[in-house]
């Protein structure tokens, strides 16, 4: 997983700031895990968090299947860019005051 994780992170062009700072961990802890070749190294909280801010960022997890596991991207990177331009327009999402 530690090896997937990495590159992921790589495919969604983000640094391991960025990548850290979006799954709420620290830089060091994304290093241990990214590190670990197998079974990803660290918290279990942490490791869900950073595959989940990974695939927000349209990583898929390919998992093994007697081939290897794997990742790709859900969409393109400029396909991702768009999305998360389109996700702030508009403003904030609030009630519609319409009865």
């Amino acid at each position: 997983m530690g090896r997937q994780i990495a590159a992921a992170r790589a495919l969604v062009g983000l640094s391991k700031a960025e990548l850290a700072a979006e799954a709420g961990t620290s830089v060091e802890t994304l290093r241990r895990i990214e590190a670990a070749s197998g079974t990803a190294v660290g918290p279990a909280e942490a490791i869900a968090a950073v595959r989940a801010a990974l695939e927000r960022a349209g990583a898929v997890f390919i998992p093994e299947d007697g081939l290897g596991a794997g990742v790709r991207l859900k969409f393109t990177r400029l396909e991702t860019r768009q999305i998360g331009r389109w996700e702030g327009e508009g403003g904030r999402a609030a009630d519609d005051d319409v009865p």
